[in-house]
């Protein structure tokens, strides 16, 4: 079930962990995506959090927001590119996105095999997308103070299955919010030194959220082969020329 959007800019706007969950991201996002110009850059659920780098630089940037969750006007003070969408039918041209960053729409969504399904529709040939998740192992998925503690927390090999099943090529991945979910002084001030140290720490262990980033496969070839036998010329205008005797 999708939160709500005045929920989810509470936290990323008007709480000290939200503000520091976003530059955690969008630091983590420039190093895996250091600009994207003359790009189409497009965010699914609420992704505006991490999308605000690429305006600068990106030839257009859209904020796809489902219905289910609500939307809001963005980015402050500059024409709006956010729009409301049904999750799993956008108001996208078929392969006229360059990159596609999905954060609080897939675990949250009840149908994500068809939201999978939308982005590679919307991805064009090589597109790139980036797929933000909480880790089920994480602490972050166990607290519901914050909206990865919301819908469903997957595995990192529960992810990369499903993305592959849908035709997408894991390309890298890692992991980040190693800090505590919690808004004290104390965890907020220790979590750059915690993030420097989780680097180093297996992905799998410790982190609270997944960022994978995959490109879209458009020659996967689906279905069981099936062998034809070379056609065979009727033999109908046989014995016109050359009579041909038939057997007794």
């Amino acid at each position: 079930m999708h939160q709500d959007v005045q929920d989810l800019r509470n936290f990323y706007y008007r709480s000290t962990l939200g503000r520091a969950v976003q530059a955690t991201l969008q630091g983590r996002l420039r190093e895996m995506w250091p600009e994207a110009k003359g790009q189409t850059v497009a965010g699914f659920g609420f992704a505006v959090p991490v999308l605000r780098p690429y305006l600068s630089d990106a030839r257009r940037v859209i904020a796809l927001m489902p219905a289910q969750q609500g939307v809001m006007a963005w980015p402050p003070g500059q024409p709006n590119v956010s729009a409301l969408i049904e999750e799993t039918a956008w108001p996208v041209e078929t392969g006229h996105i360059d990159r596609l960053i999905v954060l609080h729409g897939l675990e949250t969504s009840e149908n994500p095999s068809l939201v999978m399904e939308e982005c590679w529709r919307a991805l064009g040939p090589g597109g790139r997308g980036i797929f933000i998740v909480p880790n089920r192992a994480g602490i972050w998925s166990r607290s519901d103070r914050t909206p990865f503690g919301f819908g469903r927390p997957y595995t990192l090999g529960q992810l990369e299955s499903q993305l592959r099943r849908h035709s997408f090529a894991i390309e890298q991945h890692v992991s980040v919010l190693y800090q505590a979910p919690s808004a004290r002084r104390f965890w907020l001030k220790a979590g750059p030194l915690m993030e420097r140290v989780g680097r180093r720490i297996p992905t799998i262990l410790a982190g609270g959220v997944f960022v994978i980033e995959v490109s879209k496969r458009v020659n996967n070839r689906k279905g069981t082969p099936v062998r034809r036998d070379p056609v065979r010329a009727l033999g109908v205008l046989e014995g016109l020329t050359e009579p041909v005797a038939k057997p007794i």
